[in-house]
């Protein structure tokens, strides 16, 4: 079975190579840590010390941010033991390291043998943590022959992988094994892992880690931003963040209206992905709307047109700046965004219908009337709605953070199983 799966991954690698390399040409992307994703462990993770080691591997940002509060007490509550996290993407790597320290970070290895065992040799795992559902066949097999526990946090199974998963259940319930305890977000999500083969008896609901994520520190540009607003006297300021292909364009067609009656409104747009900032630039001046870009930007006043932040890990922040924030991917069918992140600022969220990535969170913030969904022809009206009524504004941002704050308590008990597992012998 692990010989004919690495047999088509190795045949899917080889006919997607020309893609990896325009990716690699094109974006940059994928070049760095090519070494050590291949199998070579990098000599600043330093592990001359006999300290045992638990492996936490988060796959990018959102998973970073995650877990972050886990390893933070795994750290606290077993000193004995050295924390080392892994990531898949380029900016969860740039994350993860200033958040944990380069000596601890390193890019997960490919789903080979070849790639895995020396990870497995040099870092000798007694724990191994993996967020969410990063079920890697090849992987899993070699950390249990490895003697290392596996425990799956902050579980959760979208509606695209649930019918992707079931179609080889067969397959997965011998893969899924291997993991010694799964920590599921919620009931539908520990139901879902069942079905698929994961064993019943081993699944426990923990909660969402997401709910516990703090708001990070201000970086400069929030002041920077905030002071050229107030003395521009620009109002409202809307945050349109984590935006896809397909999505600006209705976004910048409701912001015009916005603009007629607010010529003082200002949207910061951030697209998800770096490699389309320049492609949204050109939007913008084919447009002819007036508009910054971060990179570019020298503190001058701002108001009456769009600041494009084309810029990495100042999205979270800046939602504290908004008037209402509009979370991406949700327009068109891409699943949608994570909606946490302006709600820690109390700040009203508008989505599109497509969230299907983050059903249950949005499900929540719907039942408890926090969150406005809207389709691309309501958003227009859903923005000057928002705008003008100043009480169904605050009340609907104070909601979401009200929701939030409810949600909180998946690390501590996430953290209990774990240190449950570390403490109980090996079955």
């Amino acid at each position: 079975m692990y010989l004919l799966y690495s047999a088509l991954l190795t045949l899917w690698l080889v006919v997607t190579l020309p893609y990896w390399f325009l990716q690699m040409g094109r974006h940059g992307k994928y070049r760095a840590g090519l070494a050590e994703r291949l199998g070579k462990v990098p000599k600043r993770l330093d592990l001359s010390s006999s300290k045992p080691v638990i492996w936490i591997h988060a796959v990018s940002v959102g998973e970073v941010l995650a877990v972050s509060g886990v390893a933070a007490k795994l750290g606290h509550r077993f000193p004995d033991y050295r924390v080392l996290v892994s990531t898949t993407t380029d900016t969860g790597q740039k994350l993860a390291r200033k958040r944990f320290g380069e000596e601890n970070v390193f890019y997960f290895p490919v789903d080979f043998a070849f790639a895995i065992r020396p990870y497995l040799r040099a870092l000798r795992p007694r724990l191994v943590v993996i967020a969410e559902t990063e079920f890697w066949p090849n992987f899993l097999r070699l950390v249990a022959q490895s003697g290392a526990r596996i425990a799956v946090v902050n579980a959760r199974i979208s509606d695209r992988s649930f019918h992707g998963y079931r179609r080889f259940r067969s397959w997965l319930t011998k893969i899924l094994k291997s993991a010694a305890v799964f920590l599921a977000q919620t009931e539908e999500d520990r139901r879902r892992l069942a079905e698929i083969g994961a064993p019943a008896d081993r699944i426990e609901i923990t909660g969402n880690l997401k709910f516990d994520v703090s708001p990070p520190e201000p970086p400069p540009i929030v002041a920077s931003l905030r002071s050229s607003f107030e003395h521009a006297g620009a109002s409202p300021i809307l945050v349109c963040g984590s935006t896809v292909e397909d999505e600006e364009p209705l976004l910048l067609r409701a912001f015009e209206n916005v603009l007629a009656s607010h010529p003082r409104a200002v949207m910061i747009l951030a697209p998800r992905h770096p490699e389309r900032f320049l492609q949204v630039a050109a939007l913008l001046e084919k447009l002819g709307m007036r508009f910054w870009r971060r990179s570019l930007w020298n503190g001058q006043p701002l108001a009456g047109g769009v600041f494009l932040l084309d810029s990495i890990g100042e999205l979270a922040a800046l939602y504290s700046l908004a008037t209402l924030a509009f979370v991406g991917g949700s327009l068109v069918p891409q699943g949608g965004h994570n909606i946490i992140e302006p709600a820690q600022y109390g700040v009203p969220i508008i989505v599109g219908t497509h969230t299907e990535n983050f059903r249950d969170i949005v499900g929540l913030f719907q039942r408890r009337n926090a969150v406005r969904i809207v389709g691309p022809a309501e958003l227009p009206l859903a923005f000057m709605e928002l705008i003008s009524n100043e009480a169904e504004r605050t009340a609907l941002g104070r909601r979401g953070a009200e929701t939030l704050r409810d949600q909180a308590g998946a690390t501590g008990r996430t953290v209990a199983a774990l240190e449950k597992l570390l403490s109980s012998p090996a079955k």
